[in-house]
């Protein structure tokens, strides 16, 4: 099968989308399926405003159409609603060509914390970007619902994986995180004001907090919150190596759709705090992680569960599955010639 693939998200950005988007092609492509990716690094860009590290395409809807006609797909998937998918879509709409969408990320909350614009307001786009959809993919029930209440009725289940020969229960903990003051409290993830990291720094279960990634508000943080640790970014088994040195896995955010880093850290066998919001609800068993509306009781609780469980559950998240998922939610067109 020919799948064209356009995503506003892309490398080098370093988000749960673009691991998804590249980890689902790689197991298609391992099945012998042609993937071919429309992406802003294939086109003059602009950095976005408030978010440099994203790059927002310049692409007009003929040159996107252009790169669609030339690859002659069999399917058609829209990945994000920023300017890129908006002239693929524009183009689909005037050719009549179907096409999938998905639902990666809680646009109007994130939005509405960077600029103080009523999330709503955000909707109405949101409803616009995904109405002509012949579906539209999303990764929990709790974002279906979200979806189907704003009046998106289409969508369909895309379950997302954990690459099990990195995260593991077994790993030796990172050298940074040896000899610090237990139980180590671990956030993995962009630095950013809407993952509402400053929650879990400002938490008061004792014990060493530890932060994993970078982003926009990392300086502020580190000056705010001296005691705890920023490490940067990492990756692949140095990322593993920092999940095995944490006794509880923190994920303080409330806009996110799944939390990739959630099911990293119970396949390396630790228990996951979070808010009971979507994302946590949706991934957490009672055995595996706990919510609560106040952050510092949910830590308290995930401290209690059994690494072995939470690395047996974790163990059950695979991109095979994922990218099975995604393969039979795309609406397929005529077949064409797949040498072409």
């Amino acid at each position: 099968m020919r799948i064209a693939i356009v995503t506003d998200a892309w490398e080098p950005q370093v988000n749960g989308v673009v691991r998804t988007l590249q980890s689902v092609r790689a197991v298609l492509e391992a099945q012998g399926h042609r993937v071919e990716v429309i992406s802003p690094d294939r086109f003059y860009s602009l950095p976005c405003p408030t978010y440099p590290e994203i790059r927002l395409a310049l692409a007009s809807t003929g040159s996107v159409g252009a790169m669609l006609e030339d690859f002659r797909p069999n399917a058609i998937h829209l990945a994000t609603e920023g300017p890129l998918c908006v002239a693929a879509r524009r183009w689909c709409l005037r050719h009549d060509m179907p096409f999938t969408t998905a639902y990666h990320t809680q646009f109007p909350d994130y939005v509405s914390a960077r600029s103080g614009v009523p999330a709503e307001w955000i909707w109405r786009y949101i409803r616009w970007f995904h109405a002509p959809s012949q579906a539209i993919l999303a990764s929990t029930p709790s974002i279906r619902e979200s979806l189907v209440a704003h009046g998106l009725a289409q969508v369909k289940h895309w379950g997302r994986g954990v690459d099990l020969t990195n995260f593991h229960p077994g790993i030796a903990p990172h050298r940074a995180m040896a000899g610090l003051e237990g139980p180590v409290q671990l956030y993995v993830g962009r630095v950013a004001v809407e993952k509402n990291i400053e929650a879990f720094l400002k938490s008061t279960h004792p014990g060493t907090k530890v932060v994993v990634g970078d982003g926009p508000a990392r300086a502020a943080l580190e000056a705010r919150f001296p005691q705890a640790k920023f490490l940067g970014p990492m990756f692949g088994a140095e990322l593993a190596s920092a999940y095995a040195g944490a006794d509880v896995f923190v994920f303080p955010s409330r806009t996110d759709t799944f939390g990739l880093v959630m099911i990293e850290a119970l396949a390396c066998g630790v228990p996951v705090a979070g808010y009971p919001v979507t994302g946590p609800i949706d991934v957490l068993t009672p055995e595996t992680g706990a919510t609560d509306a106040d952050l510092t009781v949910a830590i308290g609780e995930a401290l209690t569960k059994d690494r072995e469980a939470c690395a047996r559950y974790g163990r059950s998240f695979t991109w095979e599955v994922s990218a099975h998922q995604f393969l039979h939610a795309l609406y397929a067109m005529d077949d064409r010639d797949e040498a072409a």
